[in-house]
């Protein structure tokens, strides 16, 4: 019989714990903090507009066209950029920010 894996929320949860990391409180689903939202796949959305994509191979050799053409400062602006949004939601509520 195989063992039952943890679950993954608690498991995220103890490892969090044991960086120290302080957790933010946010509603289960915010349009704010959607990941169709997140700055990244905005700009991928964008790229895509007038692509027609015809095989595996074409949407692969795009995709690592758009991310190989990002400044890695992208990335990190992102990531950092979090928080700061999560905490928004937080003091709205939970409620949609313009």
């Amino acid at each position: 019989m195989i063992s039952p894996r943890p679950h993954t929320s608690l498991a995220t949860q103890q490892k969090l714990r044991e960086f120290g990391w302080e957790v933010l409180m946010h509603p289960p689903y915010s349009p704010d903090l959607a990941p169709s939202d997140f700055h990244l796949f905005r700009s991928l959305q964008n790229s895509l507009g007038s692509v027609r994509l015809t095989s595996r191979e074409g949407c692969q050799n795009h995709l690592s066209q758009f991310f190989d053409q990002k400044p890695q400062i992208i990335y990190s602006n992102g990531i950092t950029s979090l928080p700061t949004r999560w905490q928004k939601v937080i003091q709205q509520n939970g409620t949609y920010i313009l």
